[in-house]
């Protein structure tokens, strides 16, 4: 066993490990996901008895196939890749609110588990079923089949549709490309609190232009037709119906030409229906209350933003008292709100709302401005996340040791997940009333090695860096060659205080490198300015950041300067690719994976937050290209090594940004490798794709940089 071989197999160690928890509002049990094992893919739902500490098996899918493969329907198949999912059996399920019913699809039919009881059977529904969901008294289960939105009862009776889409291109309860892709909505349809309605989306997918992503290894089968907004082009329309369980429906209204994007919707016993609708540019948006009886809503507060305006998770939302909640930038802090009293200030940086109850708002925050003026302090917990528990009366941290944490909350349970530096893996804990009372076990593997991160603040703009060097170097061994290892994009941080994270770039250390990792501006967890700085500049601040921290460490460390390479994924692809085209001076060879090479290409939401609309900016366009003569500009005798790689079924950043890098390069005359990949999309959890993918970029770097 190698180490690319076991990162391939555990899926980046996170087979085995718990996830997607469900504590009860009694407090007797937590509903989770986990494998078998740290190489199994196939997730079982279990249940955590708290009063006994027993774990126990709720559901599980090899049983309830009797041995079969699963088989995915595209609906389903698009809604794995929106959220990044490559493992398979039980990877999502919904609970009612007493967390004594949970609904899964599996191979595209529904089941449900009865918690208490230990059961687990199938309704015998229309399929393929897509995000099933109980109502919150558990009475009814609401799901979508093909674009359909339907109800049944919990007995299996009763099935029936609610709102069926006039055409292939409508769909009723899912959530559109964009949203799943960009916004982090994920869901289509809400259940009332009262269990007797449901809010549902209607995605009318028709104006959305028409790509077809096509399979060169087999070029028998017809390419599949996907509709992409692109940057500039029409967006999906979204609306808003509220359905009876009688069928009858009473349509949301609000200025849709005005705000098009449906970003959040919240609704609870606190309150009604509340949405959060944003402009196209993202540079204003309101948040609405909805009147059940009649679909018009009523503007609860307006936010404006020079720059854009950023979405959290977790908010808005109502407080028991019916006041909103939401997170604000406000002095360059950004900050949990009640109404319009802050709750929390510049010591503190808020990065999503995990829970809202009687008792305080728990949130997930890093150290913000005030810590961040104060170098000792900030440097002790550079990387570093934590939960608090935020009150009118002041602010509490739940998490109490360093590390990177986050939590789930229901009633008096706290579900505490805690990674660190010092050792691999998550803790998983759960308090009770601030106290531990169980911990939920891990099935992951261990690493075969150990990663060493040194994390410091580079440069004069203190860039967070992570700097790792091969197991067990001697200054004596000399200066080393460099890797940079970054992603350097917006909602991206690598440089984070918990092990795992750094396994990847701990490898390509022992292979003999000084591996750099550099949260340059744009990336999140610092401040509101540090992300908004890259507006209409990603090929300036966010370039420039990783060539200031590189210049800065060889002041401490061994690098060899002569010698620097640079991989990244993704934007980090696009970071990579950038660098040896602008910097030669700095970079001597590079691997840009599924990198974005002109941003015409890339999607409506995330590409015009950052450089706005590309008939009014498409300057701005051109010189963030690679493809460009912006992008082309140093001389072609300055040539490095470049290595793209791209997955041909890749529907985020489809391969024509590589095959039109790749064009423009030939036609200046500059050489370089393309690596394609047939069959596989933006993530690669094929073992074999992913642990050779490993191996043939050590051996490329080696080879440009002349090591042995």
């Amino acid at each position: 066993m190698t180490f690319p071989k076991q990162h391939a197999r555990t899926q980046r160690f996170t087979l085995g490990a718990p996830r997607s928890f469900s504590p009860s509002p009694d407090g007797e049990r937590v509903a989770f996901l986990r494998s078998p094992s740290g190489t199994d893919r196939t997730n079982l739902l279990w249940l955590l008895d708290t009063t006994t500490g027993e774990e126990r098996i709720a559901a599980d899918p090899r049983a309830l196939l009797a041995g079969a493969e699963e088989e995915l329907s595209p609906e389903e198949q698009a809604r794995r890749e929106r959220t990044r999912e490559g493992s398979a059996g039980i990877v999502g399920y919904a609970v009612d609110q007493a967390v004594e019913l949970a609904a899964f699809p599996l191979s595209g039919r529904l089941f449900i588990a009865e918690l208490r009881a230990g059961t687990t059977r199938e309704l015998p529904v229309p399929g393929p079923v897509v995000d099933p969901r109980p109502s919150p008294d558990g009475r009814l289960i609401a799901y979508v089949a093909r674009g359909a939105l339907r109800v049944v009862h919990a007995d299996g009776t009763g099935d029936r549709a609610l709102a069926e889409p006039a055409d292939p291109k409508h769909t009723w309860g899912l959530a559109e490309f964009i949203a799943a892709e960009e916004m982090g909505r994920h869901r289509g349809f809400w259940w009332s609190p009262s269990g007797d309605r449901l809010l549902a989306a209607h995605v009318d997918d028709s104006p959305v232009r028409r790509w077809w992503i096509a399979d060169p290894a087999h070029p028998s089968n017809p390419p599949a037709e996907v509709g992409y907004p692109a940057a500039g082009t029409p967006n999906a329309r979204v609306t808003l119906a509220l359905l009876d369980l009688d069928g009858s429906r009473t349509e949301v209204v609000w200025d849709q030409d005005r705000y098009p994007y449906l970003a959040r919707v919240h609704w609870s016993a606190s309150g009604g229906p509340l949405l959060l609708v944003q402009a196209r540019d993202q540079r204003s948006q309101v948040y609405l209350s909805v009147d059940t009886d009649t679909g018009g809503t009523a503007q609860v507060l307006e936010e404006s933003d020079p720059v854009w305006l950023e979405l959290f998770s977790g908010v808005p939302a109502w407080s028991p008292d019916g006041e909103l909640v939401r997170v604000a930038d406000r002095d360059d802090a950004r900050v949990v709100m009640v109404a319009d009293r802050p709750l929390t200030g510049a010591r503190l940086h808020v990065r999503a709302v995990l829970d809202v109850a009687e008792d305080g708002i728990l949130v997930s925050a890093s150290s913000g401005p005030d810590a961040e003026a104060q170098p000792e302090a900030a440097a002790r917990e550079l990387g570093e996340v934590h939960v608090y528990r935020v009150a009118e009366h002041g602010v509490e941290r739940v998490s109490r040791t360093p590390g990177v944490h986050s939590a789930v909350r229901g009633g008096p349970l706290t579900v505490l997940s805690s990674s660190c530096l010092d050792r691999p893996g998550a803790t998983v804990r759960v308090l009770r009333d601030g106290k531990e009372i169980a911990q939920i076990a891990s099935y992951a593997e261990r690493p075969l090695l150990t990663a060493r991160p040194t994390l410091v603040a580079a440069a004069e703009r203190r860039i967070p860096a992570a700097v790792l060097l091969p197991t067990g170097y001697q200054a004596s061994d000399g200066p080393l060659p460099v890797l940079l290892d970054p992603y350097g994009g917006p909602h991206g941080q690598r440089v984070v205080a918990a092990h795992n994270a750094h396994l990847t770039s701990q490898w390509f250390a022992d292979q003999g490198f000084a591996v750099i990792v550099a949260d340059g501006r744009g990336t999140p967890g610092r401040s509101p300015a540090w992300e908004k700085s890259i507006a209409g500049d990603f090929a300036g601040a966010t370039l420039d950041d990783q060539v200031d921290a590189l210049r800065a460490l060889a002041d401490e460390h061994p690098l060899d300067l002569g010698r620097v390479a640079i991989r990244g994924w993704s934007y980090g692809g696009y970071l990579a690719a950038l660098a040896v085209l602008r910097r030669p001076d700095v970079f001597h060879a590079g691997i840009a994976g599924a990198p974005v090479t002109d941003w015409r290409l890339y999607d409506t939401h995330y590409t015009e937050r950052y450089l706005g609309d590309p008939a009014e900016c498409g300057n701005v366009y051109d010189v963030n290209s690679l493809v460009t003569q912006a992008g082309l500009s140093v001389p072609a005798e300055l040539a490095r090594p470049l290595m793209i790689i791209h997955g041909l079924a890749d529907d985020n950043v489809v391969a024509a940004h590589t095959l039109r890098l790749s064009s423009a390069l030939l036609a200046a005359g500059r050489p370089h490798e393309v690596l394609p990949l047939s069959g596989v999309t933006h993530m690669t959890p094929q073992e074999q794709v992913a642990e050779n993918l490993l191996l043939l970029q050590v051996d490329f770097l080696k080879k440009s940089l002349g090591m042995a």
